[in-house]
């Protein structure tokens, strides 16, 4: 908890509105709570002692300023000029580098910068500039990018939204490489004041705008796990053939389920099935659901080959088109998976209810089971909507119950605080070759949500049990957002006219998100809404899920693709086998292990999930090059003093539009207030405007989509009303601040 103390400390110090107060009123303004007193000003005693906190006169809680030589990783931008991000906790977050001082240091570089100048900026927050007095470690040194051949010679320009120059490189006839080839280049001396980076071609991907070429070139950019090793494929190969569900000695100790009826709801093209449903009534008339998880545990023991392999993966990675497993899929996809009519063990997880959703008790067993039936979440909705067919008569009591139990709990979960994000994924539609043909907002049909209230009802039920055996193990958190933030989201919706209290409670963002539900602002709403929460991560700390509101949390229910649930899996099934107190039999890493291990599959989680929305932007940008000039049905969802960001509602893409291309004016971005404004036409662009745009042009090397406006801006905005349009450089109503010398810091269930 200490660890987590000083973090929420740094970040609250960091935030743009932060003003000094003291030790005991920041402990507040993070909601410490009484007891937990004595933890937080051990964190801030140990901050304070690093030199990362200072106390200021009155004994106000700051940051140091930046002075002297700052260590950092460096940032570029294509204008020319870059950041560096301290290391180490700083005053403000990052150091600004001017262009002809950055030595030539490409993002990702940890450099040595010397801070050279101090003035005001905007708000009476102090900006920090300097200049890279050393290049200390570089960040990479292969690139993936688009072979190009150029008057001064054959050049690679590296994929990616981040600013990085061409690579020259020399004898591309040694890969055979064309142009407009994606290939991998390694470089062999870096860029100088004069000249570009020099590299050399290692491998070709294929011919650029390919789908195996694009999906090999973001395994390279990310970094993403190749194939199983020759360990771990006979370690699979193994467990898997001698997997014997009727052999006595394998399940004298399960229950035998195989009786009962219990289904498996998945999309369609899923083959790693990992969850089943029961549900039927007991003797008293109660509900009693019961949740049978795939027992990875089974075949792959702690500290194997495999077992470190999937560690190391962390989870499964879904591409468009293509799955990286966390397991052999002789195991994901095979004797692990719960096949319709096969004989598999699981872990189950039985919740007693009454009639009004409220749990009765919990109780976990081993078992073996036969799914009934393999349903898809199309299938179960035609089927809720009166459609019959292809669902068995044993099946079909059973998907009704479910429907009915889960409104049940979700009502319950909502009346508790559970926030629920209206944000589509985006299915990608490939044609026959591989190319993208369209995209549009994947199925969020109700099944959906059967399936979401009973894995997080089995998910709760879990961390209840082995908290209270108090048994170190890996769980789901969701930290609470700090006060600044949530005034910062109430000032941004109530400048959009919609109510929000000025410190918003889960409830009160509950009755917000209703609010523009149905409504063209509800993209952008959700959106500011998640980028004002916090991260949810992996960790042993017992602080609870905010969004869910759980006390109480884990991931238990997908442990073919996450180590997080085969983690939780072996502690549970120490518990059922009464093993928790030998160190031989019961294996329960301790706190520090599972803190190490939380931070590392957090990293794969979010670079599975930034390789996942990579690979999909590239595909519908290509799939936009030659549909220039064709309009998109849009909403604004970002602001800045250059131009505002627009999504498509079909697609998910994201496109920029050049302030200068709204019209004839003098446009003023209002951060606080969500708008861009005409300084004399008086015309307003919101955050959840609606916006037709046309498309200008595509560069998918860079991940840029340029738009403009079909029609001029006409200053309406569907979110709220405004009173007035904004007065001399500020927002009416926009209280005048103090100035003061604090700067930015910066922002899954």
């Amino acid at each position: 908890m200490r660890e987590l103390y000083k973090k929420k400390i740094i970040k609250m110090l960091k935030h743009a509105d932060y003003e000094p107060v003291k030790v005991g009123q920041l402990a507040k303004a993070l909601g410490v709570e009484t007891g937990d007193y004595e933890e937080f000003k051990r964190a801030f005693d140990e901050l304070h002692h690093a030199g990362h906190v200072i106390l200021g006169d009155g004994s106000v809680v700051g940051l140091p300023g930046l002075s002297g030589k700052i260590t950092g990783t460096f940032r570029a931008n294509p204008r020319g000029f870059g950041f560096v991000v301290p290391l180490a906790p700083a005053a403000h977050v990052d150091l600004f580098i001017p262009p002809g001082e950055t030595m030539e240091a490409m993002t990702g570089d940890v450099v040595e910068a010397k801070v050279v100048e101090k003035k005001p900026g905007r708000e009476g927050q102090i900006r920090y500039s300097g200049r890279v007095i050393e290049i200390l470690q570089r960040g990479k040194n292969r690139f993936v990018g688009t072979l190009t051949i150029k008057p001064e010679g054959w050049v690679v320009v590296p994929d990616g939204s981040g600013s990085m120059a061409p690579i020259t490189v020399d004898d591309v006839t040694a890969k055979n490489a064309r142009d407009k080839d994606k290939v991998v280049v390694e470089i062999l001396t870096y860029p100088t004041e004069r000249y570009l980076a020099r590299g050399v071609i290692i491998e070709v991907l294929g011919k650029s705008g390919r789908y195996e070429t694009e999906i090999n070139s973001i395994i390279h950019q990310f970094q993403l796990p190749g194939e199983f090793n020759d360990s771990c494929i006979y370690q699979a190969h193994k467990a898997a053939t001698e997997f014997a569900p009727d052999d006595f000695e394998a399940v004298r100790d399960r229950d035998d389920i195989t009786g009962k009826t219990i289904v498996t709801i998945d999309p369609p093209d899923a083959k790693d099935f990992d969850d089943a449903i029961s549900l039927e009534k007991d003797a008293q008339g109660n509900w009693l659901l019961g949740v049978h998880i795939a027992d990875v545990t089974h075949f792959v023991p702690p500290g194997t080959a495999l077992d470190k392999e999937a560690k190391e993966r962390g989870n499964s990675i879904y591409l468009p088109g293509r799955v990286i497993p966390m397991l052999p899929e002789m195991l994901s996809n095979g004797v692990c998976s719960l096949q319709p009519d096969q004989p598999r063990f699981v872990k189950s997880a039985y919740i007693t209810y009454d009639d009004q959703g409220q749990i009765l008790s919990r109780r976990y067993r081993n078992s073996v089971m036969r799914s009934t039936q393999r349903l898809t979440y199309q299938q179960v909705d035609r089927f809720l909507k009166g459609h019959t067919k292809d669902i068995k008569p044993e099946v079909a009591p059973l998907l009704r119950d479910m429907d009915t139990l889960a409104r049940i709990i979700e009502k319950r979960r909502d009346k508790a605080g559970m926030l629920h994000l209206d944000l589509p994924e985006i299915d990608i539609i490939l044609d026959e070759s591989g190319r993208v043909a369209d995209a549009q907002p994947s199925d969020a049909s109700y099944p959906h949500t059967i399936i979401e209230m009973f894995m997080v009802e089995a998910n709760e039920a879990v961390a209840v049990i082995l908290d209270r055996l108090n048994v170190p193990f890996i769980r789901r958190i969701h930290p609470e957002p700090d006060t600044l933030t949530m005034q910062n989201l109430s000032e941004l919706v109530r400048a959009l006219g919609l109510s929000l209290p000025r410190l918003p409670d889960r409830k009160a963002l509950q009755n917000l998100l209703q609010s523009v539900k149905g409504q063209s602002s509800s993209l952008a709403i959700n959106l500011v809404v998640l980028r004002s929460l916090e991260k949810a991560q992996y960790s042993p700390l017992s602080i609870g899920h905010y969004a869910l509101a759980s006390s109480l949390y884990c991931h238990f229910t997908s442990p073919i693709r996450r180590y997080a649930d085969l983690l939780v899996h072996r502690a549970l099934d120490c518990y059922l086998r009464g093993t928790l107190e030998s160190a031989d039999e019961g294996w329960v890493p301790d706190n520090q292990e599972l803190a190490d291990t939380g931070r590392h599959i957090t990293f794969t989680e979010e670079r599975a999930d930034d390789a996942e929305n990579e690979l999909k932007t590239v595909l519908i940008l290509q799939m936009l090059v030659d549909k220039v000039g064709e309009e998109l049905d849009c909403v604004v969802t970002g602001l800045t003093n250059f131009g505002i960001f627009v999504k498509s509602r079909k697609l998910g893409i994201e496109g920029l539009v050049q302030l200068t291309d709204l019209g004839p004016d003098q446009w003023q971005y209002h951060p606080k207030q969500g708008c861009v404004v005409g300084r004399h036409s008086n015309r307003i662009v919101s955050l959840g405007q609606p916006m037709k745009v046309r498309i200008v042009s595509v560069n998918v090397s860079a991940r840029q989509l340029n738009v403009t406006p079909v029609v001029p801006v006409l200053g309406e905005t569907e979110v709220g009303k405004r009173a007035k349009p904004p007065k001399h450089g500020r927002v009416a109503h926009q209280p005048r601040r103090k100035q003061r010398g604090q700067k930015r810091g910066k922002r899954r269930r």
